[in-house]
């Protein structure tokens, strides 16, 4: 038998490896992608990590192409020897996790939950003495299992966790390291060959030289050298064989029924040995040559040396061979889905029931949030789908399950077939979703108008929203009245009716549908209601509403729409003054976005830490993020994402007391900036002026705003009105406002220009308690030039006080504030976990590291510092 081959010139290959594996046993979880050709060395790697790894436990996967369309497939393999810790997860992500491995019934269709637990799993099975995940022919692995391997490989930071991934060719690996594999320099080359056959100099050089260094083409080549060729007596093959070409000599000279034997196997994938025997018509002897040439070894099941020779087997068969031993394998495997790709891949032309079996195996895939496989499935079924209307359907289908897949190219790619074969309004429909979600707003709304249902009509007024295009909003509200009344159709057509102008019809509509806010139960109606309450001016009750929304996507899922959703959260929690979770939410969404290539909802998170910057007086932060929201939003005509990021440099402007460039911006918003954006920064625009002296100018904005809100009932919206009114000239409009504020960064900022108005009365003794209470709040909140401003407001009111440090929470990352807060709100550590797509075992390391930092030992010391720190009752938050 072949000896275990040696591994020369791979030193430093083996030390970089050596390096992620011992990182990962100090708690600093790493992740290498092993990147090369066929032979390269990729797997003799892997193996080798393998067995250095110890007392680390090792998982494995190899991905095959026979199996690269069958969701979870990969997974399956990887996770079997772990499900017994499935227990240990939080629930919501163990049953997508046991869903997804077929151990029950309940199933998930929200892939980034699938993801979340399979990272959760991997996290317990490293508790014991850490582990090492080896993923090769990476490139194979079904798209469902690469998708969850990916999202756990960017996220093991401090886990004692190791993940290998060996490819081969391009398939993307985004956000990982990797280690490129190049061929043997010519001293390790000749070594290689020194321990096989000893070729002449000039021949070993030749070698090389035609091989590129290729390892595995460098020991196969000199095994069929004669004599002569090795000595350089006679001319070398032309041309050397290389890839499959390697083994497929070999396999070309072994008997038929061998061959038959071969070409089953390679097809079935497990290698069950009866099954293949059975189907081949062959005994256990006529697999003795191949293993005579060490192609194969045979035991319990058939194992092919290297997957170029399985490679080798399917190129050496006949297309008519091939087909036969697919249908054999349907007629005899138990799995639906095997069975239904291997009828696929042995019929010729088109097949309505091949078909309609494809497709039932795409939506077992979706269930289990396998989009992508479920995608490729859905393809393939469209090509044997003979009714082209059928076939469209088909195509759609395959574009949506790409879409949530995370592939967007390949959604518009099928969408744009199926709109070849047919027109239909669903068809229109999801091509505006797209538009919105990763292109041109503009062209989604120019698209989504086109509709004649109410969901349709929503989905244009979204797109105007995102567009900023009032007229077009205006006209969608007056279609959508055209329709019975419920609650959809009354946000809808209430917005266009604020819009319009007719403010008291909008707001009986919007009030309505916000009366049926107890009816709501999914994300997207919460958000629905979150614009009924925003349009009504109630900044406040939208950023109740987007926290709920967020609850109802992390329990329920969202079929892949997460990032979207966090958009609003982040941006609620930033309007609420809670700025460390509104940095990690719009952190976390724009990670998520990135990953699902949700394009326009990068720009959207983009926007929100750019306006948080702006707030914490982060100059060079606030700058780079506005920059790259602008980059996309412009393009993109996405007025809405634009006006934000050019409202957050705004903010950092009035922050630091650099009004007139300040009000310059403002000022620019309301000429194209959206209206929601233009209402929402209008008591800014009125500072700006009032700072930089324009008292006309903010009067105006003042008369302007009046109007808008004159329909908003709540304490927040009411409080802001009067600060307006105060900085124009009514001073008693101050104590009003400070006496319907609720506590947090507004309120602040009122006592901030109260005080400063009195102390330039010549009363410093009132000016210094508003004065010390902004301070204090703006400390808290990690708003550093607020807080700057007000300390130089009380020194010159005369109190000689100088700054505290920051308080306990500035230690903490946001990740750890968001983690000491829903502990301090009593939530368990799964429930924890379950919300922040993190393991228990995470939230418990979090845990560790947050009580010293904050001098506490126990949940409830934890829980009395939130309450005091925070100057709120501890709660819980998305």
């Amino acid at each position: 038998m072949r000896q275990k081959d040696n591994l020369y010139g791979r030193a430093d290959e083996q030390t970089t490896i050596s390096d992620t594996l011992a990182d990962a046993a100090r708690g600093e979880g790493r992740a290498l992608v092993v990147r090369g050709e066929a032979g390269i060395g990729k797997s003799a790697l892997l193996e080798r990590a393998a067995s250095a790894a110890k007392p680390m436990r090792v998982l494995r996967a190899t991905g095959t192409e026979s199996e690269s369309g069958l969701a979870f497939a990969a997974l399956h393999q990887l996770l079997w020897p772990v499900t017994s810790r499935l227990d240990a997860l939080p629930e919501p992500q163990r049953d997508a996790v046991a869903g997804a491995l077929g151990l029950a019934a309940t199933r998930s269709d929200d892939r980034f939950l699938v993801s979340a637990g399979v990272l959760s799993l991997l996290i317990e099975a490293a508790a014991d003495h850490g582990l090492l995940v080896v993923a090769d022919d990476f490139q194979w692995i079904d798209r469902a299992s690469a998708d969850a391997l990916l999202f756990a490989a960017r996220r093991l930071g401090s886990e004692r966790i190791a993940m290998l991934l060996a490819v081969r060719g391009e398939a993307p690996t985004p956000g990982l390291p990797e280690l490129s594999l190049k061929g043997l320099d010519q001293d390790s080359a000749t070594a290689l060959l020194a321990e096989r056959a000893a070729p002449a100099q000039e021949v070993g050089a030749r070698l090389v030289e035609l091989t590129g260094g290729n390892p595995l083409a460098l020991r196969e080549t000199v095994e069929l050298l004669t004599p002569d060729q090795l000595a350089g007596r006679a001319a070398l093959p032309e041309p050397l064989p290389v890839g499959a070409g390697i083994f497929g000599e070999q396999v070309r000279k072994l008997p038929g029924d061998t061959r038959r034997a071969l070409l089953v196997a390679a097809l079935e994938n497990g290698g069950d040995l009866g099954l293949v025997l059975d189907i081949a018509g062959a005994e256990v002897h006529a697999l003795r040559p191949a293993e005579n040439a060490e192609l194969v070894t045979v035991g319990s099941a058939i194992r092919f040396r290297h997957p170029l020779v399985r490679s080798a087997v399917h190129a050496a068969a006949s297309a008519a061979d091939r087909r036969e031993a697919h249908l054999a394998l349907a007629a005899r495997v138990r799995d639906p889905d095997r069975r239904a790709w291997h009828r696929a891949a042995a019929t010729v032309g088109q097949d309505e029931e091949v078909a309609a079996e494809l497709t039932a195996s795409a939506e077992r895939a979706r269930e289990r949030g396998g989009y992508a496989d479920a995608s490729a499935a859905l393809v393939r079924a469209a090509e044997l789908t003979p009714d082209p209307e059928a076939r469209a359907v088909r195509l759609a289908a395959a574009a949506t399950s790409a879409w949530l897949g995370g592939r967007p190219g390949q959604a518009e790619s099928c969408l744009a077939e199926a709109r070849s074969l047919a027109e239909r309004p669903e068809f229109a429909q999801l091509r505006g979703r797209f538009e919105l979600n990763s292109g041109d707003a503009a062209e989604a709304l120019r698209i989504l108008r086109t509709g004649e249902s109410l969901e349709m009509l929503a989905d244009a007024c979204e797109a105007a929203s995102y567009v900023g295009d009032v007229e077009a909003l205006v006209e969608l509200g007056r279609r959508a009245e055209a329709f019975p009344e419920s609650f959809l159709r009354d946000v809808v057509a209430g917005i266009g009716a604020m819009l319009g102008g007719d403010r008291d019809r909008a707001a009986v509509m919007l009030r309505r549908a916000l009366e049926r806010k107890g009816e709501l139960s999914e994300a997207a109606q919460f958000l629905w209601a979150c614009a009924a309450a925003s349009y009504l001016g109630e900044f406040d009750s939208a950023a109740e509403l987007v926290a709920m929304a967020g609850r109802a996507a992390r329990v329920s899922g969202m079929v892949g729409q997460l990032p979207v959703v966090l958009e609003f959260v982040a941006t609620a929690e930033r309007i609420e003054g809670r700025f460390a979770d509104s940095a990690a939410i719009a952190e976390e969404g724009l990670e998520l976005a990135r990953e699902a290539g949700y394009t326009n909802s990068v720009a959207a998170h983009l926007a929100n830490l750019a306006a948080v910057a702006a707030i914490q007086g982060r100059e060079d932060d606030c700058a780079r993020h506005a920059h790259d929201a602008l980059a996309i939003a412009i393009p993109h005509r996405l007025g809405l994402r634009a006006s934000i990021a050019r409202y957050a440099l705004g903010l950092l402007d009035l922050g630091m007391g650099r009004y007139a460039a300040s009000h310059d911006r403002f000022t620019s918003m309301v000429a194209v900036g959206p209206p929601p954006t233009v209402w929402r920064s209008t008591p800014d625009r009125v500072e700006a002026a009032v700072g930089c002296g324009d008292l006309d100018t903010a009067r105006a904005a003042l008369a302007a705003y009046e109007r808008w809100s004159a329909s908003a009932g709540t304490p927040q919206a009411r409080a802001l009105l009067a600060r307006c009114r105060a900085l124009t000239g009514d001073d008693t409009a101050f104590e009003e406002a400070m006496a319907l504020h609720p506590e947090g960064f507004e309120r602040a900022r009122t006592a901030l220009l109260y005080g400063e108005r009195l102390r330039r009365l010549h009363r410093p003794g009132e000016a210094r308690s508003h004065l010390r209470y902004a301070a204090e709040t703006f400390e808290r909140a990690g708003a550093e030039p607020w807080a700057r401003r007000a300390h130089d407001e009380l020194r010159a009111a005369g109190e000689a006080r100088t700054r505290p440090d920051r308080d306990m929470f500035a230690a903490l990352t946001p990740q750890e504030l968001r983690i000491a807060k829903l502990v301090a709100g009593g939530a368990s550590s799964k429930e924890v976990a379950a919300q922040l797509f993190l393991s228990p075992r995470t939230v418990e390391y979090h845990l560790y590291k947050i009580y010293p930092k904050l001098g506490v030992t126990s949940r409830t010391e934890l829980a009395l510092v939130v309450l005091r720190m925070a100057g709120e009752s501890a709660h819980g938050m998305l």
